[in-house]
């Protein structure tokens, strides 16, 4: 009967060697991917899969190796080529990457991909009814946030447009910026409130997060997604320091939502200068407006 192997016997440190190896095989191969070496990664890849051919990784790592491969640089034709390249992109290769690396790994991998597409796709025109296939949106997609504000303003009368008016919205609050948004956020709340609730639930910002959090809990509207537009408005009941910024919001659709904002400005102007018979008439003209935004406010007075 052979002897028992102990942990010092030269053969079992050969067993443990012998079974790293498919792991320094496939590290080799994640080293060239993350250096975006599309050469070696290959070679890298036959190498592991020449010893390991069952090897679960070879798949995916297969289809990271092959999104190199097929990288250009040459600026996209049309708006169909872009929606191709980003359906590739978040499709098999965002899944290949999240298998082989990670999903934190994944993302930051993925990053100089939308990137490298997002500069492809600038010289295609902005379309209102393929408005994901547009540079900005991509700069979005890869966090280039200056670049993503840089061709929001390239959109001819972007202010008015729901989207690219929510993509400026999200690049300045992840800028760091909120202070200069509010005007948008108002405006998006009023044109396209759905886009904004989009914005609200990335969490871009952190005190608009914890706005939004309190405006759910604590404003008494509807509860569904018509009390959105309202948000603007409500914020100046818990943070009237901003009405002179959301009073820079544009003119929009004339709603009631709108009408509820531009009179909270007047009332915290008129309380500021002592007008209490102004102040009487305007408080009953936002009871009259919106009960749930005038209750708001009075619970503050």
């Amino acid at each position: 009967m052979p002897p028992k192997r102990t942990t010092a016997d030269p053969t079992s440190q050969l067993d443990i060697f012998a079974d790293s190896r498919d792991v320094m095989l496939r590290n080799d191969v994640l080293d060239a991917l993350t250096r975006h070496d599309a050469a070696t990664a290959r070679t890298a890849w036959h190498a592991l899969a020449g010893a390991y051919p069952g090897d679960a990784d070879l798949a995916p790592l297969d289809v990271l190796i092959r999104a190199l491969d097929a990288q250009r640089n040459e600026p996209l034709p049309d708006h169909d080529a872009l929606a191709q390249a980003r359906h590739t992109l978040t499709g098999g290769v965002a899944a290949a990457a999240r298998q082989a690396l990670g999903a934190a790994a994944a993302e930051a991998w993925l990053r100089p991909k939308w990137r490298q597409l997002a500069a492809r796709s600038q010289a295609l025109p902005f379309v209102a009814s393929r408005a994901d296939d547009h540079a900005a949106a991509v700069w979005l997609r890869a966090e280039s946030w200056r670049e993503a504000t840089v061709a929001v303003q390239s959109i001819e009368s972007w202010r008015r447009i729901p989207a690219p008016l929510g993509w400026m919205a999200e690049a300045r609050c992840r800028l760091g910026e909120l202070d200069d948004t509010w005007p948008l956020i108002a405006e998006l709340a009023w044109l396209a409130p759905a886009r904004l609730e989009a914005l609200l639930q990335r969490r871009t910002d952190p005190l608009l997060a914890r706005l939004h959090r309190q405006f759910i809990d604590h404003f008494d509207g509807s509860g569904d997604a018509a009390d959105l537009p309202w948000f603007p408005a409500w914020v100046l009941t818990q943070s009237p320091a901003l009405a002179p910024r959301l009073a820079e919001a544009w003119p929009s659709q004339h709603s009631q939502a709108e009408r509820g904002l531009r009179l909270m400005v007047e009332l915290l102007g008129l309380e500021r200068q002592g007008r209490h018979h102004e102040l009487v008439q305007r408080r009953r003209a936002l009871r009259d407006l919106h009960e749930p935004l005038s209750a708001a406010y009075m619970a503050t007075r």
